[in-house]
């Protein structure tokens, strides 16, 4: 333990670690992660070639496919790895809030028709599909365009660009580097929200804890916002899956044997890691543009029910972040600031003010931080601090976190239960499937509240405010 906030696994503690594990978290939330198989995961993570000072872990970490989630790590760009893994199958599953100029008095005598137009609007689900279908070469232009390629379609405005990580576009995407079979799999999904912990929800700016910070976001008490959490759906599961095979064969080849197979890697400077890393700046752009889409979708539902433009209501966007994604950025190591890969998974950016990637609106602030709770509870927006720098490589947690499995969540709860909660704290609920609801029940989650706090005490975050949910939708 190094502070109240920060636990360190030394190099020592498994073999072939080549740094520390470092956890930002609690006594209260590490008795969540008790015998889960996360923390040796952080571990196994510090084993491999050219990490840079410490393997990470954020307070909302739980087990997950080779990285826990809510993992980051930087490597070396001459020396170091890329691991899908560490990025994760639904590259740039992201998080999107709108703001919108109404109140809570104005949405509630209309919730239950709001909440059904955005259901039909945005289709969700296993395999949802019934967005925007692709043809031909028009897949490729998404995979390069990303949110850009929706909004000349019509299909949003020029100033949604400059409030998204990126502007909605990640540099460097090679869609001849994405199989047919991952096209095929996203040429009917674009616009949709899929299942698993994939949202739309309907909020209310319950506090606010950094009064000019949140004037900027445009956020007020009493106000209505949406948030919405979703990614590259199919496309981006099959790229993962094509490349983890391709490197899984890499290293049969070589004789490479790796403490956790599914920590699957190519060096960064090699064909597949290049390769992989076009693919997946590829999918990026794709999971920007079905966010776009779905605001697009979610405009025209409020527009609908309220008998108002979108422009006249006010649905702007606030701010679109990645948290499933590895990034080119400069850092300090052990031997100076370099440029290293960074790998984020179910862990979002969090860098301070003055940053030239931060929106010129929300520079002298700091970086917008979206965090999901649950349908049941609260979600918060907050804002990168310097500290998040030298602490986390600019890094914070992404949401709640698991505390139970889907399959632990289906027996632990029940769907009437579920709903009848909700509906007491009067939160309306539609959604795709009856497992979709029990499988994020809120119980199935860590303490929003604890993990907020903790990324604040451990100097990565500050917060701005609390939004509290009114109405959702769930894949």
């Amino acid at each position: 333990m190094i502070d109240e906030f920060t636990y360190r696994i030394p190099p020592e503690e498994v073999p072939g670690m080549r740094v520390p594990g470092v956890l930002f978290s609690d006594r209260a939330l590490l008795d969540g992660v008790s015998g889960d198989p996360s923390l040796m995961q952080l571990a196994n993570v510090a084993t491999l070639p050219g990490i840079q000072r410490h393997a990470l872990a954020m307070p909302d970490i739980h087990f997950g496919y080779g990285f826990p989630v809510g993992g980051v790590a930087a490597f070396d760009l001459n020396d170091g790895v890329v691991s899908p893994g560490g990025i994760g199958y639904d590259i740039n599953c992201g998080v999107r809030l709108l703001r919108t100029g109404l109140t809570v008095a104005e949405v509630r005598p209309r919730l239950a028709e709001l909440i059904d137009r955005l259901y039909r609007e945005v289709p969700s689900g296993v395999g949802s599909k019934g967005g925007r279908a692709l043809k031909g070469a028009e897949i490729d232009a998404v995979l390069t365009g990303g949110a850009a390629w929706a909004v000349n379609e019509g299909m949003g405005w020029p100033s949604d660009l400059a409030v998204q990580e990126e502007g909605g576009r990640l540099s460097g995407a090679l869609p001849g580097q994405v199989s047919d079979s991952a096209k095929h799999r996203g040429a009917k999904q674009l616009g949709t929200l899929g299942s698993g912990n994939h949202f739309l929800e309907v909020q209310a700016v319950d506090a606010v804890f950094d009064a000019p910070f949140a004037a900027a976001l445009g956020l007020a008490p009493g106000g209505v916002v949406v948030m919405l959490h979703t990614g590259s759906r199919g496309l981006g599961h099959q790229v993962a899956t094509d490349y983890i095979h391709r490197m899984d064969e890499r290293l049969a080849r070589e004789g490479v044997a790796l403490v956790d197979r599914q920590l699957s890697c190519a060096p960064i400077a090699s064909d597949d890691g290049q390769r992989y890393l076009g693919a997946m700046a590829a999918g990026a752009n794709f999971a920007w543009a079905n966010r776009q889409m779905i605001t697009h979708g979610v405009r025209r539902a409020f527009a609908a029910t309220f008998a108002r433009s979108a422009e006249d209501l006010g649905l702007e966007v606030v701010y679109d972040i990645a948290h499933n994604i590895a990034k080119v950025e400069t850092h300090a190591t052990d031997t100076g600031p370099k440029e290293v890969l960074v790998h984020r998974k179910g862990a979002t950016r969090a860098f301070p003010a003055g940053r030239e990637e931060v929106p010129p609106a929300y520079r002298p602030f700091g970086q917008p931080v979206l965090i999901p709770g649950d349908m049941g509870t609260a979600s918060y927006v907050l804002g990168g601090l310097p500290t998040s720098m030298d602490r986390s490589f600019g890094s914070s947690c992404h949401g709640a976190g698991r505390r139970l499995s889907r399959h632990a969540a289906v027996r632990a709860f029940r769907y009437d239960d579920v709903t009848r909660d909700l509906a007491h704290k009067g939160i309306v609920v539609r959604a795709a499937s009856r497992e979709g609801v029990t499988e994020e029940a809120p119980g199935a989650y860590k303490d929003v509240e604890e993990v907020v706090r903790v990324a604040e005490g451990a100097g990565l975050t500050r917060r701005v405010a609390r939004l509290v949910p009114l109405g959702v939708v769930k894949g």
